[in-house]
Formats: C-alpha cells, structure tokens, sequence
C-alpha cells in the first residue's frame, strides 16, 4: 500500500532556472529573422541620423556655445527678451489666428463636400488641393495682386461704395494670417473632411426622431464625432504656421516679423549662427509641445467617451 501511494504521488516540478538577459538577446541575434530585419532596418537608421538627429544634435550644440568658446545660455536667455521676445509673441499670435480661421473656414467648406455625391466631392476636393501644388512664391504674388490698393477686392469694394474702402489689406497682419490661411486651409479641409465622410448619418436621424433639434444634434452628436478631426488640424496649421517664412515675409510688415525672418535675419545679414541656432531649437520644443498637447487632448477625449459609455 505504501508503495502504491508512493508511485501515484507526482514528482515535484522544479522551476526552469531564468535564462540570463545577455544569453537572450544573443540568441536573438543569432536568429536568421533577426538579422535579416536588422539589415532591412539599416538603411533607414543611417537615413535617420544623417538627416534629422545630426543636424538637430549640431544646432543644440551650437546653441550652447558662447562667443569667446565654452557653453553657455546666453542665447536663450537673450531669445526672451526684447525685440526677440515680441518677435516670439507675434509668431505664437499669428499661428493661432491662422490656425483659428482656417479650422472656421475648412470646417464650413468640409461639412458642405461631405455632404456632396462621391463625383463632386472629389472635384471640389480637387479644387482645394491642387492650388496647394503650385509654387508658393507664385500664390503669395497672386494675393498680393488680389489684395493691393488698386486690386481686384479693393476695386470691387469701391465699386460697392463700401464705407472706408480701399482698405489696406497688406503689409499687416491682416494680410498675413490671410495669406497663411490660404496655404494651411488644404490641410485643415483634407483631415475634416476624412472625419466627417466617416460620420455615420443614421446616428442624426435618430437623434432627430427621438425630437433633438439641429442645434442640439450639432452640439451633442455631429460636434463629439468630429472633435478628434478639429483637434489634429488646429494643432497640424499651428505647427506649422510656427516655422513659416515665405508669406509673412512678402505680405507682413516690421511688427509682423516671425521667428523664421528673424533666423534668416540672424544668418545671412548678422552671422549669427548661435543665436539662430537658439531659435531654431525653441521652435522646436513649439512643435514638440503641440504634439504633446496633441495627445493630452486624445487622452482626456478618450477617457470621457469611457465614461460617457459607462
């Protein structure tokens, strides 16, 4: 009996000893599909390093290097203060304006394309974009043209015996966050119309038989569905509209100077390559900072459509 029950009884299980870290990416390394994906990843890396991490990597550097050697915060420091401060300023203002009226117009022009049949949609979308592939410097002249004192829309103004007209539309800031507008507005219209073709139309047609009125369905169905879309563009035209030089520089004024003129400013008349560098680096941490704001806002939407469900 002693026996019988000694031979039913299982053996005790000993625990696989861990397999050491250095033993587990040598053995990862020593597969086939490793280093064949390695290989593949090679060119990319290099591509990387040469083109986006060298240069940022340099222009910190030499953001940090002071006139007489050694390192120093001197730049930053004065990047904060001054005409260089305002310059900052107006660029966070006029980004912010241009971002506000593009995502107002693309907003109005998406929701009207959405609506359209797949064939006119595509045209109108065609439209939209194809003024984007023509050469800035040759748009930024048209709205100059357009936009001058003796231009078409001041003409058509006085012809209308508007009060006050000719207006000055250039050399302001005006004529800035117009032009801007006009070169983000493609990009605003693309991501909002993406969003809003993708809006299930039933969801407003029950709310509507259920007695919700337009506004209500605007403001608690239709506005919820498409804020991720509103979030990506406001942020995408801020970002970009940060680093942008051509359009204020031909349409702007001296109080609209961006950090962009201010850099070439800096390089090509002043040789001031720190200093540059010193810009070039907090726009930069700009972009960086809307991106991550870009997720915060993905993070708090998703969260309260968490507990919206529950």
């Amino acid at each position: 009996m002693a026996g019988s029950v000694l031979a039913s009884t299982p053996a005790p299980t000993v625990a696989p000893s861990p397999v050491p870290q250095k033993g587990r990416l040598r053995r990862a390394f020593s597969e086939r599909r490793t280093r064949f994906g390695l290989l593949n990843a090679a060119p990319v890396v290099v591509y990387l390093l040469v083109l986006f991490v060298y240069p940022i990597f340099s222009t910190l550097l030499l953001s940090l290097k002071g006139q007489a050697g050694g390192w120093t915060l001197h730049w930053y420091a004065d990047a904060f203060r001054g005409a260089n401060l305002e310059i900052l300023l107006t660029t966070l203002r006029i980004s912010a304006e241009t971002s506000l009226l593009s995502l107002v117009i693309g907003f109005l022009l998406a929701a009207a394309v959405s609506r359209l049949k797949p064939l006119w949609a595509g045209l109108v979308m065609l439209v939209v974009v194809v003024p984007h592939f023509i050469s800035a410097l040759v748009r930024t002249y048209g709205w100059i043209i357009l936009l001058g004192e003796h231009g078409v829309v001041n003409n058509a103004l006085t012809d209308l015996h508007v009060p006050g007209a000719p207006f000055q539309l250039l050399y302001n800031e005006i004529g800035v966050v117009i032009g801007t507008t006009s070169v983000m507005l493609p990009y605003t219209v693309l991501l909002l119309y993406a969003v809003m073709r993708g809006v299930d139309r039933r969801l407003m047609a029950a709310a509507a038989s259920m007695g919700a009125g337009r506004l209500v369905i605007f403001r608690r169905v239709y506005l919820p569905l498409v804020a991720p879309g509103l979030v990506n563009a406001g942020v995408l035209c801020f970002i970009l509209c940060l680093g942008y030089y051509l359009t204020p520089a031909l349409m702007g004024g001296p109080k609209q100077t961006m950090v962009a003129s201010l850099i070439d400013e800096q390089v090509m008349k002043q040789n001031q390559w720190n200093g540059a560098s010193a810009l070039g680096i907090i726009l930069l941490l700009l972009t960086f900072a809307g991106l991550l704001l870009l997720r915060l806002l993905k993070s708090a939407g998703e969260a309260a459509r968490k507990r919206g469900a529950a």
